[in-house]
């Protein structure tokens, strides 16, 4: 049975068999899982919760970015992208929850920072309609350089898991870890390369399962979490306790708000030059809508931030499976993994190694298209080669150099530690400057601010 071809039907719009359905889901799924248990991993342990309350934490994260996952792809009245679109818990809130989470103490460290989420998820979705005109400053000249920077980003976490994820763990970077990175990546290549159809768009999927059944020899693969599982387990409202609004931290978490609508709003523009339906003003209010109400809902299920995964544009890019019905799947199947521990500790046994090694070739595939975008966007013209120069600079310094910022005040160090953030508002603003505030027509006169930023929409104004 083929996909959906109806005529008039965009690829995004279209349905697959329900066995090919799933299977991509899981795909994306799997690609994402890490991801989305790592901050509450990180958060539940710094701000003194148990490892039964964090585990907790995990389950909620799972249940929670499914739901926002389905608000994306699905969507409702003008709330959804409708793109092929992945919402998990943010990295960009963990440090700041953290630090609210000490600060408020131990008893009121999860009421907290639940609280100052609400407040950040719904004053996100009130500027939806406002942050969405960013858009006109987007031309492809801006988005390959952040579509490449996206994939440059996520590659150290793809290098910190084919080393074992763990900095501080005794056999963090063995040889042997970083064989089954290896292996993983070389068998995704190879499937890539000897399958087709459908098969080759699941390679990634095949790869993991085959690279985790290569570290059941090794003792990698730890099946301690599908023996302690419970297999029902729904995230009790408000298990924390109800939550309470101290004005620091809702400041602190609307900060992290505007930087997770930033990226976001660059991931939209990315997605949808992969799948060939550009991100206009309403498609980037739906997915900022989205994103924000997730996080406005989040607390109440006890999850944090939600915002979008890149690395799941990876694979977008890679399978070319653009349909969104197949990212809602994933979104279905996250929510029923928050719902059944059991479930989800399945999916918990490919250990990190090989997703780093998968990952290798996920995130490469981001930075990959970034080029490809950049190769459209005239680097012979001006000064146009200089501002992906300075804005790709920039951008890398978070990676190349983590504590360059180490002196500047820790609520910077939001943005600041964001390399797409501080990499797209550096390619923005040189363009504005290089390519239209100033710039002078033929016949002599200096065009208004006005019709340069509308010019700016245009592919050929970079």
């Amino acid at each position: 049975m083929l996909p959906d071809r109806r005529i008039g039907v965009h690829p995004v719009d279209q349905t697959l068999p329900p066995f090919k359905m799933f299977t991509s889901g899981l795909q994306h799924v799997a690609a994402m899982y890490a991801g989305v248990v790592a901050p509450p991993m990180i958060i539940g342990p710094a701000v003194g919760l148990s490892a039964t309350e964090t585990t907790f934490l995990m389950g909620a994260s799972l249940f929670t970015a499914g739901i926002a996952t389905l608000l994306q792809t699905l969507g409702f009245w003008r709330v959804g992208a409708r793109l092929p679109f992945v919402n998990g818990v943010s990295f960009a809130g963990v440090t700041p929850m953290i630090a609210i989470g000490n600060g408020a103490g131990p008893h009121d460290a999860m009421p907290v920072i639940f609280g100052a989420t609400m407040v950040a998820g719904v004053l996100g979705f009130l500027l939806a309609p406002y942050f969405c005109r960013l858009v006109r400053f987007f031309p492809p000249l801006v988005t390959g350089t952040v579509i490449t920077l996206i994939g440059i980003s996520l590659l150290p976490v793809a290098f910190n898991w084919a080393q074992g994820g763990n900095p501080h763990a005794d056999d963090y970077g063995d040889p042997e870890l970083l064989g089954l990175a290896a292996a993983t990546l070389v068998l995704v290549l190879v499937l890539r390369r000897v399958l087709r159809g459908f098969l080759q768009q699941i390679a990634i999927l095949l790869g993991l399962v085959g690279g985790t059944l290569i570290a059941i020899p090794f003792g990698v693969t730890h099946t301690d979490a599908i023996r302690d599982a419970d297999i029902v387990g729904f995230p009790t409202p408000f298990h924390f306790g109800a939550p309470q609004f101290d004005i620091a931290a809702i400041i602190s978490m609307c900060v992290v708000m505007l930087v997770c609508m930033t990226e976001s709003t660059a991931d939209m523009l990315a997605l949808g030059q992969i799948v060939d339906r550009p991100a206009d003003e309403r498609t980037l209010e739906g997915g900022l809508r989205a994103d924000t109400l997730g996080t406005a809902v989040s607390p109440l299920f006890n999850g944090f931030a939600t915002s979008a995964f890149a690395q799941n544009i990876g694979l977008v890019a890679m399978t070319k499976v653009r349909s969104r019905f197949v990212v809602a799947t994933g979104g279905a199947i996250l929510v029923v993994l928050g719902l059944c521990p059991v479930a989800a500790s399945v999916i918990s046994l490919v250990p990190l190694p090989v997703l780093g090694g998968a990952g290798i070739v996920l995130f490469g595939s981001v930075a990959a298209s970034g080029v490809q975008t950049l190769a459209g966007a005239a680097l012979e013209k001006g000064d146009n080669a200089l501002i992906v120069a300075a804005a790709l600079g920039i951008g890398l310094i978070p990676i190349a150099a983590p504590d360059f910022y180490h002196a500047f005040p820790d609520d910077l160090l939001v943005v600041l530690d964001s390399g797409i953030s501080t990499g797209c508002l550096v390619a923005v603003v040189l363009n504005l400057a290089f390519n239209h505030v100033g710039r002078r027509t033929p016949d002599g006169p200096q065009e208004s601010a006005r019709p340069a930023v509308e010019e700016a929409v245009q592919p050929s104004s970079s």
